[in-house]
């Protein structure tokens, strides 16, 4: 690939990886992704922000090829899918310096073992002149390790945001053009990445708020002419209310907890209550934490393996604790053989989870008609909670 202008002296660098399907051999990329890198040449310094994965570092060196004299590269986070390619780089320039903050200093020393008199650690709000450019460092801890911050070039009102507003997703398109394809690329990232970490990263957002942004340019994903597409979007998922919507994960290996779920699925759809299915045993991942970042309610659905839940309910319920979505109420239902702890297991699960629990439907065996009578009474329980918090029938 070559480099691409943005503006004038002013260039998009690194590489569109059409082909990976799965990040940090665990987050799902079924739109593949870019590891995006941005050169500034100022009258005065020349800076390049971020690089690109260890793997990927001939790439950005041959895009850097014309380039005589690199002054600066700024490391806005540590992780190696944007820091990956320095040592390569400092070697190319070995006048250069890193900029970073001063949590990533000694993570970028222990991970990519840079000398430390190659450092230079900015502080928070700290600026560096280019000539006639200017880049502000501007500290935005947990978004989404402690170290990360973003720069603000002022004179050209670019927020370089790295993986703030990002979105794996690959695409020749330099700047958002289809929205709506690019929102939900976005709202995956946010749910899988970012959610754990929303009180905070509430608090960087009223941070940038303050700044006049033309262009937001994250790390992964293409850059937003419009900002407030991704800013607003941004303060929905955070604060906006939750939605009349059912998360329900699910397993079942017999076929009893199946129709457990089939029956509550249609009367919290006769309710006016939407529901978001999912079968572990083949579900897209990434889906589920996206339906999370709204919903409502969840209700897990699990038979009884052993004294226990299924195994890949566990790991269903692992990750909605990790993520830390804004839901408000959770149920379990599920089917067992001869008895168990299956509730006390998953409810110890869930701690940071403030949700209320709604009273678990669990049956031995197949579900009879009492059974179905209590899945009802669930389902009527679920839609009077909504309707209290004045959701919406969909």
């Amino acid at each position: 690939m070559v480099p691409r202008k943005i503006k004038d002296e002013i260039h998009w660098m690194g590489f569109v990886d059409w082909d990976t399907r799965l990040f940090d051999s665990l987050i799902p990329l079924p739109d593949g992704t870019s590891y995006n890198a941005f050169l500034i040449e100022g009258s005065e310094k020349t800076v390049l922000i971020d690089t690109v994965e260890s793997s990927l570092s001939d790439e950005l060196l041959s895009q850097l090829a014309n380039i005589s004299k690199l002054d600066y590269v700024v490391s806005l986070h540590a992780e190696q899918d944007h820091s990956g390619s320095i040592p390569e780089i400092l070697a190319q320039y070995p006048d250069a310096k890193l900029i970073t903050s001063s949590k990533a200093k000694d993570i970028l020393i222990d991970i990519l073992s840079i000398p430390e008199d190659s450092i230079i650690t900015v502080a928070d709000g700290e600026t560096l002149s280019l000539g006639d450019k200017t880049l502000e460092f501007i500290y935005t801890p947990w978004v989404h390790w402690p170290e990360t911050m973003v720069a603000y070039l002022r004179e050209d009102k670019i927020l370089f945001s790295c993986d703030f507003f990002g979105s794996h997703i690959a695409t020749t398109d330099l700047f958002v053009t289809d929205e709506a394809r690019v929102y939900e690329a976005a709202k995956r990232y946010y749910a899988e990445i970012m959610m754990p970490f929303k009180k905070v990263i509430k608090k960087n957002m009223d941070k940038i708020a303050r700044y006049d942004i033309s262009i937001i340019a994250p790390s992964h994903g293409p850059m937003y002419p419009r900002p407030s597409l991704i800013i607003d979007a941004y303060n929905d998922w955070i604060e906006g209310p939750v939605q009349n919507t059912v998360v329900l994960p699910y397993i079942s290996m017999h076929g009893s907890t199946k129709k457990m779920v089939d029956f509550l699925v249609s009367s919290l759809a006769e309710k006016g209550v939407k529901v978001e299915q999912f079968n572990l045993a083949v579900t897209d991942i990434g889906k589920l934490a996206i339906a999370l970042v709204d919903a409502g309610t969840i209700v897990i659905g699990t038979p009884t393996v052993l004294t226990g839940p299924h195994p890949n309910v566990v790991y269903g319920a692992y990750l909605a604790n990790a993520l830390r979505p804004k839901v408000r109420f959770l149920s379990i239902i599920g089917s067992y053989g001869w008895g168990g702890k299956t509730v006390e297991i998953l409810a110890g699960m869930i701690p940071n989870l403030d949700v209320e629990v709604i009273e678990p439907v669990l049956v031995k065996g197949a579900p009879s008609k009492t059974d179905f009578e209590a899945l009802e009474n669930l389902s009527k329980t679920i839609a009077e909670k909504h309707r209290d918090l004045g959701l919406k029938n969909n």
